[in-house]
């Protein structure tokens, strides 16, 4: 069951959907200047100690993402997306009902809200976000948040999953690269991200993993930036059936997407 406030309330429109992206980084002060540069973003330090050197982007003052160091020194340099909840607690339930993992248990961050960290059935990690005083992300803008998609290793095990938790209706099509299998993730017929079978070619050791992708008004402009900043190329930029779009990793190795939507 999809989540609501109470029963028979219908939910916030940010339920089940994403609402925060944040980088957990080897070296914040080096993505600091890497994504500045990349996306213009104003990148404030949390002077509180509470949270660990965390940081929040802007782009005309509204929060985009969040930059911090990792927590662990194992942990790899990466990319998260949050989808949003109004209850921690319950949704942990439904994730480990659903045959999900969960890795954080809901966790208070201060006075901001509360997190959690699971894996779904194949094995990829996404969070979750119950907002208090941080509400979520401003989107949509250039130079923000664009769009989640998760390459799974077997996503027929994830359909299910993401339907049973967050009530998303999957609409599979030949959307994606070269006409590949491309599976829309919908709530009330609005799309809000999407998913495909890994590409065979990419090697075994990466697991399934959501990659977030983000708005910018030229994508070549964009990627030629990234590159001259020390991003690695992972993906050229390429045209699919709803603009373009690149995919790199920023010199400690996060990967990310560049994204321009085709004009309607």
């Amino acid at each position: 069951m999809a989540d609501t406030v109470n029963a028979g309330v219908q939910a916030p429109a940010w339920v089940n959907k994403p609402v925060w992206v944040d980088l957990a980084t080897s070296d914040p002060e080096a993505a600091h200047e890497f994504y500045s540069k990349l996306f213009g973003w104003d990148v404030q330090v949390s002077p509180d100690p509470q949270y660990g050197g965390y940081a929040q982007a802007y782009v005309g003052g509204e929060p985009v993402a969040g930059i911090g160091p990792k927590m662990m020194a194992q942990a790899p340099t990466a990319w998260s997306v949050y989808l949003g909840t109004t209850d921690s607690d319950d949704l942990a339930k439904r994730v480990q009902a659903a045959g999900g993992t969960v890795v954080v248990p809901p966790m208070t961050v201060g006075d901001q809200g509360r997190m959690t960290v699971f894996q779904d059935p194949s094995g990829a990690f996404i969070s979750s976000w119950q907002p208090i005083a941080m509400a979520g992300f401003s989107q949509g803008a250039a130079n923000t948040f664009g769009w989640a998609e998760l390459n799974a290793r077997g996503i027929d095990k994830d359909l299910p999953f993401y339907e049973a938790v967050f009530g998303w209706n999957p609409a599979t099509g030949s959307q994606g690269l070269a006409g590949a299998a491309y599976t829309q993730f919908q709530i009330a017929g609005q799309t809000v991200a999407g998913g495909s079978e890994m590409n065979p070619m990419v090697p075994p050791q990466i697991p399934s993993y959501w990659m977030a992708y983000f708005n910018v008004p030229d994508l070549d402009a964009s990627y030629k930036t990234a590159i001259e900043a020390g991003a690695t190329e992972m993906l050229s930029p390429v045209d699919y059936p709803g603009g373009r779009l690149a995919i790199v990793s920023d010199p400690q190795g996060a990967a990310f997407g560049l994204l321009q939507m085709r004009s309607r």
